[in-house]
């Protein structure tokens, strides 16, 4: 743009006082190196100068924990919380406000908001007149609006001081849009401040709007003012504790009461980790220490923000390799004999009776690994990207009784049993929300209680704790007992637009993976993920059991379940057709894991469901594992 100026009108001299003067993308860096500056950048000094030197805060970030470290980088797990496999794929998806935050983030807020606390009080007693500030930079609008419920409803609603909802400032673009339209009240409105709005506009202060009542435009504005000026005296911002926020705070927003910062995003190169951690790095003051002639010590406390982050580009020099070859796979139409349909269903509703038991013979023990379990954390400076463990800052996890816990659980888990639309199944919960509350909260306290719940290791952390800390799955291994043993009415709900597809619904596609022919299938080719599926296809292809089968890759044939009380999806390996009415979901595994009976479970009430509305044939799944035979799998379906 300024090049374009420049040859129409003619620039005589332009400076560059940009904060971050690095190339924004990465394709021009060269293996093994950094973001690359401006080529007309004369003089830098960089945020980890400006950190050496005192002239900001300097970032602690988490070195270890009590618990078991990440398994491939050896660094505490909220070292970069988005990176665990336990959240990313929970925080990457669309989610409602209520829904519970996965145990590990939670347990970072807890240790984060005790030392917050602690620091409150430090300044509480030094007659500091503004809060300090927790910010947190979240991935999405949806993960931003379940971090603001979770503060001011759910589960860290009680933690002393911080969640306190006109104090908490949430704001991202829908938040925004929403305070624009006036849908949503936004920070307890100043009826002094709104007074001398209103006279602004013409209107007088004594008017109806000031008992709080505001126009679009002044409730945007408002919001907006609120964030430009968080921890200053006299303004809208003065008394907010916690920002959330959605990329809004990766630049143009400082704030020198910064004391705290969450990162629940993920975080790709060194530059995004400097403008996320620079929002909290503003000194609060700069005033020299008499007896050192140096400004004091100043630190800002980071939690999920790789901050000694080093990226580096892995390719090498020469020209690029060609495209490998693709082949395309399609249905055939002279192959139509074997088209194989199946029901779409969008969910399974569960109606439950409001009178809840459990059976105890049905619900297994759930064995939890203590050293996975973090009560505290332990944190250090970081400068140019190297941790000085020689000052350490121990951060502990705050005392929670048992009572609350279970009580805090019993309300996740009605949630859990209620009618969703994120998971196979279902649950719609007949009676009184508070009488069903309290069955749920005797039945928890039962399984806890219960040799059900194993902690192995449990003597070195306190039970309740284990149990907060853990809710999510303790919470997703019972409700399941409980849909079992309440179950009165079971119907699969099925797409409204495409109740039933079929293998000629699938587009064409392109693979590169290893594939091969496919004689009774619908398909032209079975794309193979490893030698167990390419064993299995041929023996499909080969038995006189089988009519006609399918790899479901493309197909849209999946099912919604609930591990670790996060809702995932499900892909089964191959669909067979053993006669007109007789279909099989074959799975086929090579070491199942906890997750994959989880899939299981669930496959089996789908199929429950399907066999019950009765219009598609008759049902069945199993698994196939090596040195099973086949044909055996095969004819105990077809006597069935």
């Amino acid at each position: 743009g300024l090049d374009r100026i420049h040859r129409t009108r003619g620039i005589l001299r332009c400076h560059d006082f940009t904060a971050t003067p690095f190339i924004p993308g990465g394709k021009s860096k060269r293996q093994g190196e950094q973001e690359q500056l401006f080529n007309w950048v004369v003089s830098d000094f960089g945020l980890n100068d400006a950190i050496e030197s005192g002239l900001v805060k300097t970032p602690r970030v988490v070195v270890r924990d009590e618990a078991m470290p990440d398994a491939k980088t050896y660094k505490s797990r909220m070292y970069h919380i988005y990176g665990d496999n336990s959240v990313k794929g929970d925080l990457n998806r669309r989610a409602k406000p209520e829904e519970p935050l996965p145990d590990l983030v939670r347990s970072a807020y807890r240790l984060l908001g005790s030392d917050w606390q602690e620091t409150k009080e430090v300044w509480e007693q030094r007659n500091h007149p503004v809060p300090p500030v927790m910010i947190t930079v979240a991935n999405r609008t949806e993960t931003a609006a379940r971090i603001k419920h979770t503060f001011t409803e759910g589960a860290l609603s009680r933690l002393s001081g911080l969640p306190a909802p006109e104090r908490t400032l949430h704001i991202d673009s829908k938040a925004l849009a929403k305070a624009e339209n006036s849908e949503t009240p936004i920070a307890e409105v100043d009826e002094e401040a709104v007074g001398e709005e209103n006279a602004k506009e013409g209107g007088t202060a004594g008017s109806e709007r000031k008992r709080g009542k505001l126009t679009k435009n002044q409730s945007a504005e408002l919001l907006r003012r609120q964030v430009d000026t968080v921890g200053q005296e006299g303004q809208p911002g003065e008394h907010i504790q916690h920002v959330i926020s959605v990329a809004m705070l990766s630049e143009g927003w400082d704030a020198k009461t910064v004391t705290h910062i969450m990162g629940l995003r993920a975080f790709t190169s060194q530059l995004l980790c400097e403008q996320v951690v620079g929002r909290g790095l503003r000194r609060t003051n700069y005033e020299v220490n008499p007896k050192t002639g140096l400004f004091d010590q100043d630190f800002v406390n980071v939690f999920g923000v790789p901050f000694s982050f080093l990226p580096h580009e892995e390719q090498g020099y020469g020209p690029p390799a060609p495209p490998s070859p693709k082949q395309k796979i399609e249905p055939e139409s002279e192959k139509k004999h074997f088209e194989i349909s199946f029901p779409n269903v969008e969910r399974i509703q569960r109606d439950i009776r409001p009178f809840l038991t459990l059976d105890w013979d049905s619900v297994g023990k759930l064995q939890i690994d203590v050293s996975k379990q973090p009560t505290k954390a332990i944190l250090a400076p970081s400068i140019d990207g190297v941790e000085d463990e020689s000052m350490p800052h121990e951060i502990s996890a705050p005392e929670v009784r048992m009572q609350r816990v279970l009580f805090e659980a019993a309300e996740n888990l009605y949630y859990e049993l209620s009618e969703r639309d994120d998971t196979n199944s279902t649950g719609k919960l007949i009676g009184n929300r508070a009488v069903i509350c309290y069955q749920l909260f005797e039945r928890l306290r039962e399984f806890v209680d219960s040799d059900k719940l194993v902690f192995v290791g449990a003597e070195r952390k306190p039970r309740n704790f284990l149990i907060s800390n853990n809710e999510r799955k303790i919470i997703g291994h019972i409700a399941d007992s409980i849909r079992m043993a309440n179950l009165e009415r079971l119907a699969p709900i099925f797409n409204t637009e495409q109740p039933i597809l079929s293998t000629g619904d699938m587009e064409r596609w392109y693979t590169g993976k290893p594939n091969g022919l496919a004689t009774k299938c619908h398909i032209n080719r079975c794309v193979y993920d490893s030698a167990l599926e390419q064993s299995v296809a041929q023996g499909l292809d080969d038995s006189d059991l089988v009519e006609s089968w399918v790899k479901n890759d493309h197909l849209g044939f999946e099912v919604k379940y609930l591990h670790g009380g996060v809702p995932r999806r499900y892909i089964p390996d191959f669909l067979v057709r053993l006669d007109r009415d007789r279909t099989l979901v074959l799975e086929v595994k090579g070491d199942p894991m906890e997750i994959d009976y989880s899939k299981e479970k669930y496959l089996k009430e789908w199929i429950e469901a399907v066999n019950t509305h009765g219009g598609f044939g008759r049902w069945s799944c199993d698994m196939y594992k090596p040195g099973d035979d086949l044909n055996r799998i095969l004819a105990a379906h077809t006597e069935q």
